[in-house]
């Protein structure tokens, strides 16, 4: 019996667990050297092993995986597919077994990302090195592609940095013809130049010429606040995960702020106006911002709008744009039924945030519990028909007719 029963759901936002070594694995000799693995110390504190050498790693994750292969974890595995968490999931790192756990929550596709590198690749793309930062996106692409060919129902996510115009469109093209179901870029300024740059108009042409998603996701933007908001005499307490990698309360706040900033760049200067098929998914930063932020958009044309050409020419109030072409997963923790009653229903998505520990262990019950006054059509749309939407040709047939 699955998680989800009776329902059609998709989840916009789920993600591997990388191995230490994973990202080194898929890249091109030439960059290898210049990616220090990463050691995921906290991760492994659940194996007891604390053994940062390439050997103690190896070893530490076949025992891990041997675990995940027991009759002992298997038995109980439908019982715990939303308890386990993180390497202990199922199919958190082994990608032949991520299918049975989509069987297992209930979904028809998961959309997936990376867990440890976006904000890595975020710095790499600011440091300058082309040839570094399109090297680990390359590499990054090469490891979502692989691990999602398990399973058509896994979306794999492909990183485009927009450091440079001409990389970007190769990188684009690339990562199409490889198999991507949706572009990453970083949902803060790419350095040097505006999001909205007409230089990176044949990213946004590619991917909608070929019906698939241009996505942010949270972690893509460096700091998210000053960190002398915790220099404040107190101690700074855990994160979800009992460590310091993650976010709290204080930096929880500044994560909208980017894509707000960003997506409202791009539809002043024209963006979503010269490429109207064109999606854009905001996965993992909220939803709860979306009505102030439409209100201060539609003031910010009312007081420029006679003095700037360039919202003189947008054809549509930006609520119109938004409503048209961008989607957006809420945290279970926000009320999804008062943000669609004052955003409208086509715009918010489901997701589980699998295998992760900030999803919670019952993301379904907590927004069907703020969706309780909400109309059969608008659970539809958010727990289906807006990730339908957004990804377009990207959703096998087969899927949608399972």
């Amino acid at each position: 019996m699955p998680y989800i029963e009776n329902r059609v759901v998709h989840d916009a936002d789920a993600h591997i667990m990388e191995t230490p070594y994973w990202l080194s694995d898929y890249a091109d000799p030439s960059i290898r050297k210049k990616i220090a693995p990463p050691v995921y110390v906290n991760e492994l504190k659940q194996t007891n092993d604390t053994g940062t050498s390439a050997s103690d790693i190896e070893a530490t994750f076949a025992r891990i995986a041997a675990k995940h292969a027991s009759d002992e974890y298997r038995t109980v595995e439908a019982a715990e597919i939303m308890n386990r968490k993180n390497f202990a999931a199922t199919g958190a790192f082994l990608r032949e077994d991520r299918g049975r756990a989509l069987d297992l929550i209930g979904v028809r596709s998961q959309l997936v990302f990376n867990t440890f590198h976006n904000t890595r690749l975020h710095d790499w793309e600011h440091t300058g090195d082309l040839e570094l930062a399109y090297g680990v996106a390359r590499a990054h692409n090469r490891g979502m592609i692989d691990f999602c060919a398990a399973d058509e129902r896994l979306l794999p996510t492909c990183y485009v940095p927009l450091a440079d115009f001409d990389l970007a469109k190769s990188m684009a093209v690339d990562s199409l013809e490889a198999g991507a179901a949706a572009l990453l870029v970083a949902s803060g300024c790419p350095k040097g130049h505006s999001p909205s740059h007409v230089g990176l108009d044949p990213v946004w042409a590619t991917a909608q010429e070929a019906g698939i998603p241009i996505v942010f996701h949270v972690g893509g933007t460096g700091t998210l606040i000053d960190p002398n908001y915790f220099n404040n005499g107190l101690p700074i307490p855990p994160d979800f995960h009992g460590g310091n990698e993650n976010f709290r309360s204080v930096d929880y706040m500044g994560i909208p702020g980017p894509p707000m900033q960003t997506l409202a760049t791009m539809i002043f200067d024209g963006v979503l106006e010269r490429f109207p098929r064109l999606r854009i998914g905001v996965i993992e930063q909220g939803a709860i911002w979306l009505p102030s932020w439409l209100r201060q958009m539609e003031s910010a044309v009312e007081a420029f709008g006679r003095h700037e050409e360039r919202l003189a020419k947008l054809s549509l109030r930006p609520t119109e744009y938004v409503q048209r072409q961008v989607r957006v997963t809420p945290y279970p923790t926000e009320d999804v039924g008062w943000i669609t009653e004052h955003v409208g229903p086509d715009i918010c998505m489901f997701s589980t945030d699998y295998p992760h520990v900030e999803g919670g262990r019952r993301p379904f019950e907590r927004f069907e519990r703020s969706l309780a006054d909400a109309t059969e059509p608008v659970r539809e749309s958010f727990y289906a028909t807006n990730f339908v939407d957004l990804m377009g040709q990207a959703l096998p047939t087969a899927v949608m007719a399972s």
